[in-house]
């Protein structure tokens, strides 16, 4: 970071610079290098993203050029947008879990970059996807050598090149949104506004600096993993990222490495309550749990605070979105976790950030009134790539719209009810629906409330074992709810997500009024369908 500006680019560089020797574990080798084990210092990333840039400059990169990053999932991610941002180009951050249609319909909206990538994605999600004809080159970072592509492996003794720092307002790094409600959008970030989105967060983590390792467990293609990255790394504290977080892998990693921080997708939190009952007791060691992207069920809060034997652990819970960063936040104690309200998402961040819900006529609405939430801050992104008239519409006399519905209370705290394209008429708030029922469902993995055929709300739920959900136990759990259609059952691994782990509602709710879910089944006590 120089300046008022965020440099992905710089991040291991200046991290060596102020500690060489600073350690990083990974979970699992790089696909870049393999041979080189887990266990990295800084200096040793900072060798390999100089040693990568060189490889890319020399492959015919060059600065202000857009480079899209869709491969296998890896850490390598992270170490190639460095590299790319690094002698002055885009990253544009693909997630490994989009299929390749979408991924050529935001190839031709990048409009023609280089394309990184891979043999196995080449012959997974992108076979049969012409490409070659969307893309300025195709770069390939592992596996066997294509006809058509650049071998970056083959690339030897590349020389070394200096840092390339564009302006602080041109485009530096393009993100996408989650596409919960269809094809993603491409968030377009510039190094101002990264640098007052890290300011508020350095300041809340400035007292636990090289006083517990970090551990990460995040999507490598969101703006959030590099602003932790860089934190973390300035402030001297040893790292652990995990690419997988499937509890199974998880467990140990944690039983070996022994965090004090983690930070993690909220619906990983909710598969991470297992490991509460884990005789390794991997979060034991953990003071403080981060969580960002979406509220958090407090069934899932109280669990992870539960299974820490600190003495006084934390959960520090923000609210934000893409576009413009950590918006609130609020921070969980045992004791006060335990009257959890899971649409209270905490304060509109003092001094950074400026919040106010409006009518549908964009008035100010009274306290305690719901309406549209709106912002305003210098984090906020550029523009949608492609899309500049679908971003201006949000925008409303320097104010942005979230496209959440919520309130602010008399102390002012944020209360986030639902998106706003996911309401429905016959209730106040899904998400409130949906925190309650975790709670007094233990069963459940994922609820998710959808507007059916008729507008009518069909809950879809997943349970921990994937078994039949107990008819009487549900209609217990929601006697004293909004009426609801008959519940539906989906196999966990079967649920639409996003590159975070969110639910796709729009593709959910899809699903549902065509009546033709793969392995969905009505939960009426017959088995799993197809």
């Amino acid at each position: 970071m120089r300046g008022n500006g965020f440099y992905i680019g710089k991040i291991f560089d200046e991290a060596a610079r102020r500690d060489p020797g600073l350690e990083v574990t990974l979970d699992q080798p790089l696909r870049w290098a393999p041979e080189r084990g887990t266990e990295f210092t800084v200096a040793q990333l900072a060798e390999v993203v100089d040693d990568l840039s060189a490889r890319l400059w020399a492959a015919g990169v060059r600065p202000t050029e857009r480079v899209a990053l869709y491969k296998t999932n890896n850490f390598d991610i992270a170490l190639f947008a460095c590299a790319v941002a690094r002698i002055g180009a885009v990253p544009a951050l693909l997630s490994p879990f989009l299929d390749g249609e979408i991924v050529f319909t935001l190839l031709h909206r990048l409009d023609r970059p280089w394309l990184l990538t891979d043999g196995d994605t080449i012959d997974g999600p992108l076979h049969e996807i012409p490409v070659v004809t969307a893309t300025r080159g195709v770069l390939l970072a592992a596996g066997a050598e294509r006809v058509g592509t650049i071998e970056l492996a083959a690339i030897t003794d590349a020389p070394r090149r200096d840092a390339v720092l564009l302006h602080p307002r041109q485009p530096s790094l393009i993100s996408h949104s989650s596409g919960t409600t269809g094809i993603p959008k491409l968030a377009v970030h510039c190094p101002e506004a990264g640098f007052h989105r890290l300011v508020p967060q350095k300041l809340a983590a400035w007292p636990i600096r090289r006083k517990e390792k970090a551990a990460l467990c995040m999507t490598f293609v969101h703006s959030r993993f590099y602003q932790a990255l860089a934190m973390w790394l300035e402030l001297g504290n040893p790292l652990v990222i995990a690419v997988d977080a499937d509890p199974r892998r998880v467990g140990p990693l944690f039983a070996r490495t022994r965090p004090g921080y983690v930070e993690t997708h909220p619906n990983n939190y909710v598969d991470w309550e297992v490991l509460g009952d884990d005789p390794a007791e991997p979060l034991s060691s953990v003071r403080y749990f981060g969580a960002t992207f979406d509220a958090m069920h407090p069934r899932t809060i109280q669990r992870m605070l539960g299974a820490s034997h600190r003495r006084r652990p934390l959960f520090l819970q923000a609210y934000g979105q893409s576009e413009i960063g950590p918006v609130a936040g609020r921070w969980y104690t045992r004791r006060s976790a335990k009257n959890a309200d899971g649409r209270c998402v905490g304060m509109p961040l003092p001094g950074f950030i400026s919040m106010r819900v409006v009518g549908a006529d964009g008035k100010r609405v009274k306290t305690g009134a719901v309406g549209h939430l709106e912002v305003r801050s210098r984090t906020r992104i550029l523009t949608y790539l492609g899309e500049d008239a679908r971003y201006a519409k949000e925008v409303r006399n320097g104010w942005w719209r979230l496209g959440d519905m919520g309130y602010r209370d008399r102390w002012g705290l944020l209360h986030l009810l639902d998106r706003e394209v996911d309401q429905i008429d016959s209730m106040t708030s899904n998400l409130e629906v949906e925190d309650i029922l975790m709670s007094r469902l233990d069963e459940l993995r994922e609820i998710v409330i959808v507007a059916g055929p008729q507008g009518e709300p069909v809950p879809v739920v997943a349970t921990r074992d994937d078994g039949p959900i107990d008819q009487a136990r549900w209609r217990r759990a929601t006697g004293d709810l909004p009426a609801m259609a008959p519940v539906w059952q989906l196999d966990f691994d079967k649920l639409p997500r996003t590159s975070t782990w969110k639910i796709q509602r729009h593709q959910l709710a899809k699903l549902v009024r065509e009546d033709r879910g793969a392995g969905a089944r009505a939960a009426t006590g017959e088995g799993k369908g197809a």
